[in-house]
């Protein structure tokens, strides 16, 4: 089971987890006595939980080690992590960790043995037992594993994380979210254009003209004077004459103006769309949630 840090397992593990666990403080349990901070976390291959690694600060200076991630209890809420059963004594036993330590079974084991607490006989695991992989010192048994069948299951008390008093359990749901796209739905073209009619106006004009008349004095047969007599030719009078013509010419004039201007309609649509939401599923008999409610993969049926 190749082991690796979770940052190397999974680059975007922070919205994974919904937090980063590095930099949490380590207190021992039930206690407000720090004895570190996480530095990083370990993974296997399927990206489970194996091992915290604590930087001792507080504790031993400059030491780094490893914490089997079943000997801690997370407490999200207080962005705490505390330490199960970890004393002065285990942390100076235990093999320090550095960047370049290679994180195989025999370093693992070393670990492991630091952790690892003498039970009775009752106690070790059916295994071992059934199988005599038991060593006894003075009533005691100390459990051993053959290192190619050993898997983490086998020591629940080091690995097993369903135990945590604080565990989270995301649900999510779908909701709608409503935006609004301005699309182009026509376009108006406002312009114009030049007319032509004939049209006819009535100028009233005027014209002159001679008019000749002939008349008979009142004093007609009266004689005169030789002086006022004037007998002579070429005498001429000269009348103008004028008349009126149409003098029509075009001229413009400011008929009307048209305004252009857009105005928004408003109205509310309604838009329907299937979300989904998931729900807590508990059963505290024992049983899988399929076999609760009856449905079985196709390959149980």
């Amino acid at each position: 089971m190749p082991l690796q840090k979770i940052s190397e397992f999974d680059t975007d593990y922070h919205n994974t987890l919904g937090k980063d666990i590095k930099g949490m403080g380590v207190y021992v349990q039930g206690t407000d006595e720090k004895i570190g901070t996480v530095s990083d976390a370990v993974v296997d291959d399927q990206g489970a939980f194996r091992y915290l690694i604590l930087d001792l600060g507080f504790l031993i200076f400059g030491k780094k080690v490893l914490l089997p991630i079943g000997k801690s209890r997370i407490d999200s809420t207080a962005d705490r992590i505390y330490v199960v059963s970890m004393t002065r004594e285990q942390a100076e036993n235990l093999p320090e960790y550095q960047e370049n330590t290679a994180l195989d079974y025999d370093y693992e084991e070393r670990v492991r043995g630091v952790y690892r607490t003498p039970s009775v006989e009752s106690s070790a695991p059916l295994d071992a037992i059934s199988t005599g992989a038991v060593a006894s010192t003075a009533g005691l048994t100390t459990p051993t594993y053959d290192r190619n069948a050993y898997n983490y299951g086998q020591e629940p008390d080091l690995y097993d994380v369903n135990a945590h008093e604080d565990q989270t359990f995301k649900l999510y749901e779908e909701r709608l979210v409503a935006n609004k796209q301005r699309r182009k739905t026509g376009e108006v073209a406002i312009g114009k254009h030049v007319e032509t009619e004939t049209v006819t106006v009535a100028v009233p004009v005027e014209r002159e003209r001679v008019v000749i008349e002939r008349v008979t004095p009142k004093d007609a047969g009266k004689v005169v004077s030789a002086q006022t007599a004037n007998f002579g030719e070429g005498e001429v009078v000269h009348v103008e004459l004028y008349e009126e013509v149409a003098d029509v010419h075009k001229e413009a004039f400011l008929r009307e103006e048209v305004r252009v201007q857009k105005v928004v309609d408003r109205e509310t649509v309604e838009v329907e769309e299937t979300i989904r939401r998931e729900e807590l599923d508990v059963d505290a008999e024992g049983r899988t949630i399929e076999e609760k409610t009856g449905k079985l993969p196709k390959d149980r049926i």
